[in-house]
């Protein structure tokens, strides 16, 4: 016979699900407003990643971009610029929509094993900075360009504001997670 799960059990697995489908759908939110700028858009999605990191750890935060990302696969206009579809993984962009999977994962471990923002924050550039190898190396099969100008028009420009939004999600990030806590709307 199987015993029922206990009540709190079941309630943190449904407040895990419900706060990861929130951050998916955040996602699906901030990720299309994007600035095209060149080839690769300047897109707010590695900012609601480091927010989702911070709110839901590793784990769930990495589960939460995965579903942003099905659901961007399966055609909801969820992509920079409101697009989507197989196309956009497969087009000069899609190492670093791809690379965005390891970066949760880099950059929530550290912010789950820690609790100096200094890790925080090397953890979340260390991520970065995969997604940035992985979407260069991309890019340069994709647009059959050298590393240096895959480089110059798909990374230099993105470094001052991915350091920004690195240090926006380590400002708002922690608080936003005691007082969701607080509130109940959130377990640990």
């Amino acid at each position: 016979m199987v015993e029922p799960v206990a009540a709190p059990a079941r309630r943190s697995k449904l407040y895990t699900m419900t706060a990861t489908a929130v951050m998916a759908a955040v996602t699906c939110v901030l990720a299309p407003l994007a600035l095209p700028i060149g080839p690769v858009p300047i897109s707010l999605t590695n900012l609601a990643i480091y927010f989702s990191l911070y709110l839901l750890g590793w784990k769930a935060g990495t589960v939460s971009y995965l579903v942003y990302l099905l659901l961007g696969l399966f055609g909801a206009p969820v992509f920079a610029g409101f697009t989507a579809g197989a196309g956009r993984l497969l087009g000069p962009t899609g190492g670093y929509i791809i690379g965005f999977l390891p970066m949760a994962v880099i950059g929530g471990l550290a912010i789950e094993r820690s609790q100096k923002r200094a890790v925080h924050f090397a953890g979340m550039a260390l991520g970065t900075l995969v997604c940035y190898v992985l979407g260069t190396a991309w890019f340069c099969h994709v647009a059959d360009m050298a590393p240096i100008s895959a480089l110059s028009l798909a990374v230099f420009p993105f470094i001052p504001g991915d350091i920004g939004k690195i240090v926006l999600a380590m400002l708002i990030g922690p608080t936003l997670r005691e007082r969701l806590q607080k509130a109940g709307m959130l377990t640990n």
